[in-house]
């Protein structure tokens, strides 16, 4: 499933090592910004900054076409988290963020993922 930020759900994320960010996102990045948290389907990404949320959805049979995305959060509007449940049978979080354009995207993430970090950061650059 592709990663933007006009699609309402993104399904699957997986915590990733920041050394796994695709490189070319290096080259995007301002030189005061750093990344603090990446996430992963199958073949797409989305990465946490200290200044915005990239995404990167890779397209196409063979992949080599990739769109980027990029949303600060001062374009934030309003966000919610939810924590995974106990002893559910699968076990997930979920972020959902509107934006100030009205667009809004839900993303779910599987394993550990410490989704009240996530809370966390996006709070810390959007209050």
């Amino acid at each position: 499933m592709a990663i933007n930020f006009n699609q309402n759900s993104v399904f699957n994320l997986k915590p990733i090592e920041i050394e796994s960010v695709r490189q070319e996102i290096s080259g995007m990045l301002t030189s005061t910004e750093i990344i603090a948290a990446a996430f992963k389907t199958v073949r797409d990404q989305l990465i946490f900054t200290n200044k915005r949320i990239i995404s990167v959805d890779v397209q196409g049979f063979t992949g080599a076409r990739k769109s980027y995305g990029s949303m600060p959060y001062k374009n934030i509007q309003y966000f919610e988290i939810q924590t995974k449940g106990f002893l559910e049978i699968f076990p997930d979080s979920e972020l959902y963020i509107m934006f100030s354009n009205g667009a809004t995207s839900t993303f779910e993430f599987k394993g550990s993922v410490d989704i009240g970090k996530i809370g966390r950061l996006i709070a810390e650059y959007t209050l």
